[in-house]
């Protein structure tokens, strides 16, 4: 998502269908919360949601998120960069594929390498 988001893509629906289309990983709902974990979290990598998160009911909070435009923070271009890691600076707790994700527990791909790094 923050690659897409750097590319030139500003608009939630895209980035989370484009996420969907391209990697098949997340469903449209799993992508909008991975969204909001890039963007309401204690250091945000994403900028441009409303303040506060959609509440499904909302309507009028959901029309202002469809219409937000995202940008990359000066942390987000850190990341992107391979200067900072995000899990050093945010907690992360989620559940994907029956495993449990925690920031002691997270595995690392070593692009250079290319194999996997255990926590």
């Amino acid at each position: 998502m923050l690659e897409l988001v750097a590319e030139g893509e500003t608009k939630p629906g895209p980035i989370t269908s484009d996420l969907y289309r391209e990697r098949g990983v997340f469903d449209f709902q799993e992508a909008h919360l991975v969204l909001d974990g890039l963007a309401y979290c204690r250091s945000p990598v994403l900028a441009g949601l409303p303040a506060e998160r959609v509440v499904v009911d909302n309507s009028k909070a959901h029309q202002e998120r469809m219409f937000s435009r995202l940008s990359v923070t000066d942390f987000g271009q850190e990341v992107l960069d391979g200067e900072l890691d995000f899990s050093q600076y945010n907690p992360i707790h989620r559940w994907w594929g029956g495993t449990e994700l925690t920031n002691d527990r997270l595995w690392r791909w070593d692009a250079l390498g290319r194999t996997l790094v255990a926590p």
